[in-house]
């Protein structure tokens, strides 16, 4: 039951490779496969990376032995020799960089600062590229604070939009590594700016981007102070609940809990109470089946069984467990109560009659503007995932 419910397999594919390892250590620590197949797949996130240290270590564990496969011990010197000539490549610029009086005399004006490295430092563009490619390369190493700082450093002084932007996917996950979740934010609000506004080539890359955009968020959200409400935020907009319903329903497990802990944000209930009802067949857990049976089908006994399902079920649920234990932890009585309490919370046409212990919902009747609004909000993101799903499977066919 519980392997049905894990989003491993969804989720990774959507992050850099570096923080699926978070995922893995959790599903380690939870022990819910064997211990070798995760170590296995860790292993084969490793050999994508410079991390070969690490892969060592993980090897000797796996199988018992110190001894190391060969192809290991040459890649590793391969990665120190690489990591050296990216130093001596970068050393002009990081020599500026380390130098406080030297930084003063930057602006704001990128191309004064290109022009004012050239003429006293002679530091131009390689330099520059080479300031890239060494914190792309200490990030693969595992070395995420020293990465972050020289991505920063390089967007500063980079004049290239799409490798500026890049060096903020990596400096995002950088943040999110070290678990600075105040930092992580503020990168994570300046990339939405920046997907939401740059000209993308196709109007699927800029969903696909919206995706990426809100897997990572999932790492902050969960563990800022404020997440649980700026999740909300940024996934019921339109763009984004467009791109979840078409790309990711699987994303609606988060987005209902993060509704269902915070009352601040429950005058948007309703309407995402029609997207769970539109999205069943697509996607369903014990979460949104929990909602569907209170709010659609006003199942009160299912919806008592559904919150047992989500408390055993979220010692596996990454992210979720101490989101969710105090809120599900309850008595029979304390779960009518919490029940009720949502149900008078959310806005929603209903009667609580105390005397007889029943809830009586009004009923409502649909608008048919309404309705046909709700039912065509998706319909572009839907044909854009349908010609693309043509456009591959057309390419992926044999020229005759």
């Amino acid at each position: 039951m519980a392997a049905k419910y894990d989003l491993t397999q969804r989720i990774a594919p959507q992050l850099d490779r570096h923080l699926v390892f978070p995922l893995l250590e959790f599903l380690q620590d939870r022990g819910l496969y064997p211990e070798g197949d995760i170590l296995k797949a860790k292993i084969e996130l490793l050999n994508h990376t410079n991390m070969v240290d690490y892969a060592m270590d993980i090897h000797k564990s796996l199988y018992h032995s110190e001894d190391v496969p060969h192809d290991m011990v040459e890649r590793r010197a391969e990665v120190v020799a690489r990591l050296k000539a990216l130093e001596e490549s970068a050393a002009p610029i990081i020599t500026f960089l380390q130098n406080p009086n030297a930084v003063q005399e930057l602006r704001a004006d990128k191309q004064h600062n290109l022009q004012m490295l050239s003429d006293r430092y002679e530091i131009g563009p390689e330099q520059i590229e080479a300031l890239y490619q060494y914190a792309k390369f200490q990030f693969e190493c595992g070395n995420y604070s020293g990465a972050a700082d020289y991505l920063y450093q390089y967007r500063a002084l980079c004049t290239n939009s799409d490798r500026s932007l890049s060096a903020l996917w990596g400096k995002l996950a950088a943040e999110i590594l070290m678990q600075n979740w105040d930092i992580a934010l503020e990168e994570l609000n300046r990339l939405k700016e920046i997907i939401d506004s740059k000209s993308f080539s196709s109007a699927l890359n800029q969903v696909q981007s919206r995706i990426w955009l809100m897997h990572w968020s999932l790492f902050i959200f969960f563990n800022h102070d404020n997440g649980k409400t700026q999740i909300i935020d940024l996934f019921n907009q339109d763009k984004y609940l467009n791109a979840i319903q078409t790309n990711a329903p699987h994303l609606l497990r988060y987005l209902a809990t993060a509704f269902i802990v915070n009352k601040r944000r429950r005058p948007h209930f309703k309407d995402f109470i029609k997207v769970i009802q539109q999205e069943q067949y697509s996607y369903e857990d014990p979460i949104t089946q929990f909602l569907a049976c209170v709010f659609v089908n006003y199942d009160f006994d299912g919806a008592q069984k559904k919150m047992r399902e989500c408390e055993e079920m979220l010692f596996w649920w990454v992210f979720l467990g101490s989101v969710l234990a105090e809120k599900l932890n309850l008595n029979y009585d304390e779960a009518e109560r919490w029940i009720v309490n949502l149900i008078r919370t959310s806005k929603l046409e209903a009667k609580i009659d105390s005397e007889k212990g029943t809830v009586v919902m009004e009923p409502n009747y649909p608008n048919v503007y309404e309705e046909l609004i709700d039912h065509t909000k998706t319909l572009s993101g839907r044909t854009y995932k349908l010609v693309s799903q043509l456009l591959e499977n057309g390419q992926a066919q044999p020229a005759r």
